[in-house]
């Protein structure tokens, strides 16, 4: 089964994808993690497409169970700490809307979750990765307590993570290839005002009642 999650930044996916793969003893997958690695790469070297880099990347996610956290390995490196940060972060945006660079990570992504029980979240899944995923979730809240959320994961100021959302937000929406929308089927869910438990027990309880 897959429970797929898509959303912009700041909706909570992450958090919430991660307790509800718990949940249900679920693997988790974080694909945004991915075009992070492929950023990382391209930031280090210009001078190469962002698709040759995508094709070429070797990238693993793995759980640190001993930490109760996920892992990133790009090329046989740690780069778990490495990809989250601002400048990253925006760099993943732009790469994001280089058709080759996602046709290359949809492959790898595709290849991840064709076997077992997963929950995959990222901006889209269900419309592009995996559409025939069994339950669909669009995630969203306001965009204020969005960019408060990640300016307070960032320790940033808040104003300048609004002013950059705003940007993301527009780009993503937009872009040619894969824009930001809910997929077809998809139930959105405002995280807007609600606890990380309240929306992870909604979720749970979609995936089993679509399990039967």
């Amino acid at each position: 089964m897959l429970v797929a999650i898509d959303g912009p930044a700041g909706a909570g996916k992450s958090t919430v994808a991660r307790a509800v793969a718990r949940e249900l003893h679920f693997t988790y997958l974080d694909s945004g993690a991915m075009y992070r690695c492929v950023a990382l790469l391209w930031l280090a070297d210009t001078s190469r497409p962002p698709a040759e880099l995508a094709a070429a990347a070797s990238i693993e996610l793995s759980a640190d169970t001993s930490a109760g956290e996920e892992r990133v390995t790009l090329d046989g490196e740690d780069v778990t700490a490495a990809i989250r940060t601002p400048e990253v972060s925006e760099a993943a945006s732009r790469v994001a809307a280089d058709q080759q660079v996602r046709t290359a990570l949809v492959a790898k992504q595709r290849e991840l979750l064709a076997g077992g029980d997963w929950v995959a979240e990222g901006r889209d899944i269900g419309t592009v990765v995996a559409p025939g995923a069994e339950v669909k979730v669009f995630l969203t809240a306001d965009a204020g307590e969005r960019a408060r959320r990640r300016a307070a994961e960032l320790s940033a100021d808040a104003a300048t993570v609004m002013a950059e959302q705003a940007m993301r937000d527009e780009r993503d929406a937009t872009r040619a290839h894969s824009p930001l929308r809910p997929a077809p089927g998809a139930i959105t869910i405002d995280t807007t005002g609600q606890s990380v438990a309240q929306v992870v027990e909604l979720i749970a309880a979609l995936a089993r009642a679509a399990r039967g």
